[in-house]
């Protein structure tokens, strides 16, 4: 998880998410896992990115292992 990632790396959500171009409200949210209570959070290819080269993970790391199929039937 992120949370997880963030404190192998000693930062606060503030570092990572200065570090990586966003709010520290925004990062908040991807830390949650919600946009919106009952709504997942959905970041940018350019923030996973980001997110992953700051805490100094694989970007399949932010990836969850049962993520839905989403190719069209």
């Amino acid at each position: 998880s992120l949370r997880t990632a963030r404190h192998k790396t000693n930062l606060s959500q503030e570092d990572v998410a200065y570090r990586a171009g966003l709010t520290r409200y925004t990062y908040q949210k991807y830390e949650k896992g919600e946009s919106r209570p009952g709504h997942p959070a959905n970041p940018t290819l350019r923030t996973l990115l980001a997110l992953a080269q700051v805490l100094g993970i694989a970007l399949t790391d932010l990836v969850p292992d049962d993520a839905p199929d989403l190719r069209s039937r």
